[in-house]
């Protein structure tokens, strides 16, 4: 776990140091506060005390924002060579995947963090249903937990930061998009089947303030899934090497 943390420092410190982090907090803070806030739909035209049209431009600006964060983690790494550097202090692929996992995660969790003025400001606004705040902000956490997952096994499987980019963004329309269309498509087993692997189906349940198991195993389970394959194919390239 001391080594996992000590990737984790690491990559979150060079975010800072690249001026990454300051560049996809003020870029998510500036979609999200103009939609939220100046846009036809706005909080005080809609005139209710909610974050539902955050939660919503937030659910699309992370799709494309993480992507764009996780495409350098593993394919840079692999690039420059400085992975089996890694690998010579005796720090396993798993700590290696699971360091640069929550380095993404905590600079997302930043992120979000700097949004909780909105929150005091929609409570000052009327009578907050705080439960649908709360579950919405774990809905991002956890969707962003996922396709941090899903954008480091794009990452592994390519040297290329771009090929990696649009690798994790391909895979995410399909959990962000596709399948929810190809869910409300098809009847039966098939369309329930392709309905639940949706994102957008457990994001609104926890949006609205419904923490239900069955969405928590679902991310839970991504998140598993990715970081899984993205270590598999760590050891595969370094097997290669």
């Amino acid at each position: 776990m001391n080594k996992i943390w000590i990737i984790t420092r690491r990559e979150l410190a060079s975010f800072f140091d690249s001026l990454i982090a300051y560049v996809i907090i003020i870029m998510f803070l500036g979609f999200t506060g103009f939609f939220t806030w100046l846009t036809d739909n706005n909080l005080f035209l809609i005139g209710q005390a909610n974050l539902q049209v955050f939660f919503q431009i937030s659910f699309w600006t992370l799709f494309f924002f993480i992507p764009a964060l996780t495409m350098k983690m593993l394919a840079e790494e692999n690039r420059s060579g400085t992975i089996e550097l890694l690998n010579t202090k005796a720090i396993s692929d798993w700590e290696i995947v699971a360091g640069k996992f929550m380095a993404c995660l905590l600079l997302v969790l930043i992120a979000l963090a700097c949004t909780l003025p909105y929150y005091i400001t929609v409570s000052q606004l009327g009578s907050v249903d705080h439960g649908a705040i709360v579950g919405g902000y774990m809905g991002l956490l956890l969707l962003s937990a996922g396709y941090i997952s899903l954008g480091l096994f794009a990452s592994s499987i390519t040297n290329n930061q771009i090929v990696a980019f649009l690798i994790a963004l391909l895979i995410g329309i399909f959990f962000q998009l596709l399948f929810d269309i190809m869910g409300f498509s098809l009847r039966g087993g098939v369309g329930n089947v392709l309905n639940y692997l949706s994102m957008r189906t457990h994001f609104d349940s926890l949006s609205r303030g419904v923490i239900d198991s069955r969405d928590l195993i679902y991310f839970f389970s991504v998140i598993g899934v990715g970081l899984t394959f993205a270590q598999a194919m760590l050891s595969k390239r370094n097997w290669q090497s």
